[in-house]
């Protein structure tokens, strides 16, 4: 096999980078090993590149610049390496079999002292999450390194490798191997439900601006950007009895449903509302629950669906086409609770005021004794009515309360999913109307060990990830075919 790889990690701890480089030199595929950061790091055979970071586009820049083997091998993580059998053999012979621009794999991770497997999935064209997990080995054709380079700009601080991955993205597939090929330390251990929310904590916003420029660069680029027009919402178009409807979709959630209708009742509002809860076939005592609170106000309607394979997405489908849903259909989880008395006032002022055919608010994250936790406040400030439906396509959630005109929203039923349902919701509504924001809290969102998104295997999270991929495949394809027609 007369190939060789040029090799880049970023300079950690001593023991730990010189391991990685010993296991590196063991290949003989292996002809140069630069360490990147510090600039007095020495090690026989070992060349330093001098950077501020390794995620920089002066660093990829030089990177490209030195990368004379056929392949390019970027190690992202500071913890050692510790290579599979013949595991740089195989990234070769993959990457050479398909012609890839970037290969990578499955790996396993040490997390306290046990080894685990560490899975990712497969990349799509809607892969456009910057925190996609590709793992910590980059394999690259120095080719279309080189090529790439060229659209990335060298001044980027934290942007470069998104911005990498995604021209080197449009110059062939990305293959994943679904092998575990290398062992790592896991550095960060917290649970999936800390983690989720580290793109809106705001000490992260340089990053999250950086990468925004980045993606809309490339959607306008490959054929999906949408420029700032937008259709108009007529709210007289049909006429309804009830003003709002809040809706809440449960199942088996006794312990917090009844502090979530208490929320609805208690909001004080200039307008009729009604407050429609879809029970799908709950076990725990919810149902009666429900019921009795039925029985003491009117205004409560509760719907059993006759279908029994209905998930969050189809249970908000029973409601919206209800005879009583109202001109605007709002959204409670049956976990969490309205900020204060004003929120259903504030959400419908909004509609009127931006003229809008959805409505996204903001929520303190709390514990169940409603004691605000990290990371606070989730404004999605990023957002922008210029570019927001663009931006979109690149983050993983679009806020909440999130609240809908419903005539809009009978036209676009949301998928039977569990997962994902008001993300994709979403995206397909902003492909033509403007989305009006809220930036102030009107929703406290309840974290407890119950939580369905608390603590998620790695299996879980791979299947929501890829469930959003193809939700923002979907959509990209279908704004491609917009702007050519």
């Amino acid at each position: 096999m007369n190939q060789t790889i040029t090799c880049f990690l970023p300079v950690g701890e001593q023991n730990e980078t010189r391991n990685t480089i010993k296991e590196l030199k063991s290949s003989k595929l292996v002809s140069e090993i630069f360490v990147v950061g510090d600039a007095s790091f020495e090690m026989e055979g070992v060349t330093c590149l001098s950077t501020k970071s390794l995620f920089s586009g002066e660093t990829i820049h030089k990177i490209a610049a030195k990368s004379t083997g056929n392949f390019s091998l970027i190690y992202t993580k500071t913890s050692a390496l510790k290579l599979g059998q013949f595991a740089l053999n195989r990234f070769v012979q993959v990457a050479t079999d398909t012609q890839a621009s970037l290969t990578y794999s499955d790996s396993k991770v040490i997390k306290n002292g046990q080894v685990e497997n560490h899975p990712v999935i497969d990349y799509q064209e809607g892969s456009l999450r910057d925190d996609f997990d590709f793992g910590s080995l980059l394999f690259i054709d120095s080719k279309a390194l080189k090529k790439a380079m060229i659209s990335i700009d060298i001044t980027n601080q934290y942007a470069a490798l998104y911005s990498l991955r995604l021209a080197l993205s449009e110059q062939s597939e990305l293959i994943r191997i679904p092998e575990y090929l290398y062992t790592e330390e896991e550095l960060d251990t917290r649970k999936s439900g800390e983690k989720i929310f580290d793109y809106v904590d705001p000490k992260n916003r340089d990053v999250q601006i950086e990468m925004e420029t980045v993606c809309t660069e490339y959607l306008k680029q490959s054929g999906g950007y949408l420029e700032p027009k937008f259709t108009d919402v007529d709210f007289k178009s049909e006429y309804f009895k009830q003003e709002a409807s809040v809706i809440i979709p449960v199942l088996n959630r006794v312990k917090t449903l009844e502090d979530a209708i208490k929320s609805v009742l208690s909001q004080k509002s200039e307008f009729e509302f009604n407050l429609i809860i879809v029970d799908n076939h709950s076990t725990d005592g919810t149902t009666e629950l429900i019921q009795k609170y039925a029985n003491q106000d009117k205004r409560i309607i509760h719907l059993i669906p006759e279908r029994t394979d209905l998930g969050i997405g189809g249970c908000w489908n029973e409601a919206v086409h209800h005879e009583s849903c109202g001109r605007f259909a709002i959204q409670l989880d049956s976990d969490d609770l309205y900020a204060d008395e004003t929120t259903i006032q504030q959400i419908i002022e909004s509609f009127h005021k931006e003229k809008c055919a959805m409505v996204v608010g903001s929520y303190q994250m709390v514990n169940f004794k409603l004691e605000e936790i990290p990371p606070g406040l989730i404004d999605h400030k990023e957002w922008t009515p210029e570019n927001g439906r663009n931006n979109a396509l690149r983050i993983n959630g679009l806020g909440a309360p999130r609240a809908f005109y419903t005539p809009i929203l009978r036209e676009t039923p949301l998928p039977n999913v569990n997962y994902g349902e008001d993300y994709a919701l979403g995206l397909a509504i902003s492909r033509k109307y403007q989305i009006g924001r809220i930036y102030k809290s009107l929703y406290l969102c309840r974290r407890w060990d119950e939580n369905s998104d608390a603590s998620l295997s790695i299996e879980k999270m791979n299947a929501h990830n890829t469930y959003k991929d193809r939700i923002r495949t979907i959509e990209l394809k279908a704004r491609r075919n917009l702007n050519r027609s």
